[in-house]
C-alpha cells in the first residue's frame, strides 16, 4: 500500500475499560460513534486469560477520526508523552458544549479518568504564539507558562502588553464541561 492511501487508526490500550471509554468519548464529541465491538472467545484463553464474551476491542470514531480501544491488560499505561489536542474558540464553548470551571495541569493539560492526556487550547493561542511580532508572542508565551487553565482574556492582555496584567492572578473560567467529566474517577468495581 502506498503511503498516500494509508489510513491511520489510533489504538488505546486499556485494562478492561475499552467499551466504557469508547462510550464516554463518543458521548463527548459530535459526529462520533462506536463502530464495532469484538469479544474474546475461548480460543487462545490459555494465552490471553480473558473470559469468553468479554470485550477485546471497541472500535469508534470521534468526529471522523478512527480509534480502537484494546483491552490488553495491565501491562501498559498511558503517559503524557502522547496527548490529544482539543481547540476551542474565543468567547465560548466548543461545538455548543457547556463550559464550566475545572482543574488542570500546566498549560491546559489534563489526564482523564482513563489515563489519557488531553490539551485544551484556545484557537487564539496559536495565533498569538506565532505572531510575527516577537515581543508580543514572547509575552503570550510567558503568560501561558504561568497558567494551568488557559484564559483567553489573560493571554490577550499579556500579548497586547496591557498594564495591570499580573500573571500570577490569571485564572480560567471557561473550558469545556467534558474537561470536568474526564477528571472524575472511575467507580470502584
Amino acid at each position: 500500500m502506498s503511503l498516500d492511501k494509508l489510513t491511520l487508526t489510533t489504538c488505546f490500550w486499556f485494562d478492561g475499560q475499552a467499551e466504557e471509554a469508547a462510550g464516554f468519548y463518543v458521548s463527548v464529541f459530535k459526529n462520533s460513534k462506536i463502530t464495532h465491538i469484538q469479544r474474546y472467545s475461548d480460543a487462545g484463553k490459555e494465552s490471553h486469560g480473558h473470559e469468553a464474551g468479554s470485550v477485546l476491542v471497541a472500535e469508534f470514531q470521534l468526529n471522523g477520526h478512527r480509534f480502537i480501544g484494546l483491552n490488553g491488560g495491565p501491562s501498559f499505561k498511558f503517559t503524557p508523552a502522547i496527548s490529544f489536542l482539543d481547540k476551542f474558540g474565543e468567547g465560548g464553548p466548543v461545538d455548543s458544549r457547556q463550559c464550566g470551571p475545572v482543574d488542570s495541569r500546566q498549560c491546559g493539560w489534563l489526564t482523564d479518568k482513563y489515563g489519557v492526556s488531553w490539551q485544551i487550547v484556545p484557537t487564539a493561542l496559536k495565533e498569538m504564539l506565532s505572531s510575527p511580532d516577537k515581543e508580543k508572542a514572547d509575552r503570550a508565551t510567558v503568560a501561558m507558562m504561568h497558567m494551568k487553565k488557559l484564559e483567553i482574556v489573560g493571554l490577550r492582555k499579556a500579548f497586547e502588553g496591557e498594564d495591570g496584567c499580573h500573571l500570577g492572578l490569571l485564572n480560567s473560567h471557561w473550558l469545556p464541561l467534558w474537561f470536568e467529566e474526564l477528571q472524575k474517577p472511575l467507580p470502584d468495581c
